[in-house]
């Protein structure tokens, strides 16, 4: 008996910078999609991109590509500012998408932005990539079980010692913010994506940039961060994140959840950006639950591909970045 093919939906990339050829890498490698069309300006990246995808023709910019391609879908890798009015565009245009995160630099783009995929009835997917660690959905798992009884603790932390090697990232029209919408979205992300988007009930936040405290609408954007955020469910969550803190490491990332029978960990190896540990606490004794190596930083973008093949309509689910956005826009005190 012949098997039939899954249809290859065929996919534009804007954008196709440092991670967007990752994600181009990934969807490549996974055969999931037909590389249709690339719109990038930069010659060198353009270069990369077609030696992986020779089939793809290059656009000249986001108005090309919807005029000439047929595409059921589009990847976005651009800086930040972009985000919302290029997949407003897209979805508009009837096209699913997959937008590199903030979908949008305020709660209010972002609701916009959703709000325009779910008028249209297209997929719409951020590429909040943490949520695809084996360990992370592990935690996720058990906690969402009961197995570590209620939570009423949860510490996260995200610093990176480098800091962003684009000067985008450092306009606060252009990025929306520092290091908390660079960094600081995918632990707020994470915290509600594993308790289940509990309503949030107060923000509390510091935030600094060269170690001087900065007051609300900066004109600068930070990198160190504090928050606090209190749940209905009567959890506490701390966390930090930073640009350039001499933390020892190149990276140093966690998120700790802890509940009235136990506590669960993701903690990064030894500086890395890319392998985790996860582990599970009982008292003064913890167990290993996963060890690297896992290969996850394209599975957002592969599971976007593979329901684009088969159920490309719109996803309410999408609609939960609205809350982390709030959450990001309090810290901001906007």
């Amino acid at each position: 008996m012949s098997k039939h093919k899954m249809y290859r939906p065929h996919v534009g990339f804007l954008g196709i910078g440092w991670i967007g050829r990752l994600r181009l890498e990934a969807l490549v490698r996974s055969g999931t999609v037909e590389v249709a069309a690339i719109v990038e300006p930069v010659q060198a990246h353009l270069e990369q991109a077609l030696s992986l995808a020779p089939a793809a023709i290059r656009c000249e910019n986001l108005d090309h590509l919807l005029s000439q391609c047929h595409l059921d879908g589009i990847v976005i890798a651009t800086p930040s500012a972009l985000h919302a009015a290029q997949t407003i565009a897209c979805a508009d245009a009837g096209l699913s998408v997959f937008c590199q995160k903030p979908l949008g630099r305020t709660a209010a783009e972002t609701r916009r932005a959703v709000a325009t995929a779910r008028r249209a009835d297209r997929l719409l997917a951020v590429d909040l990539s943490y949520r695809f660690l084996r360990g992370m959905q592990t935690v996720r798992q058990l906690i969402q079980s009961g197995e570590i009884g209620h939570i009423y603790a949860v510490e996260l932390a995200f610093h990176n010692a480098y800091g962003p090697d684009q000067a985008w990232f450092y306009d606060t029209v252009q990025s929306g913010g520092g290091c908390v919408i660079d960094l600081g979205i995918h632990l707020v992300d994470l915290a509600l994506w594993t308790l289940n988007f509990p309503q949030v009930t107060s923000v509390m936040s510091r935030l600094y940039a060269h170690g001087r405290r900065l007051e609300a609408n900066p004109g600068e954007v930070e990198d160190y961060a504090v928050a606090q955020i209190d749940l209905a469910t009567g959890a506490t969550v701390t966390l930090t994140c930073s640009w350039r803190l001499p933390v020892g490491y190149d990276a140093q990332i966690e998120a700790s959840f802890y509940g009235t029978t136990g506590g669960l960990g993701l903690h990064n190896v030894e500086g890395s950006f890319y392998d985790f540990k996860v582990e599970r606490y009982r008292g003064t004794s913890r167990e290993r639950l996963h060890d690297p190596p896992d290969t996850w930083g394209g599975r957002a973008a592969v599971a976007w591909a593979q329901r684009l093949a088969v159920i490309p309509r719109y996803d309410p689910d999408i609609e939960h970045l609205i809350s982390v956005a709030e959450v990001l826009d309090a810290i901001y005190t906007r």
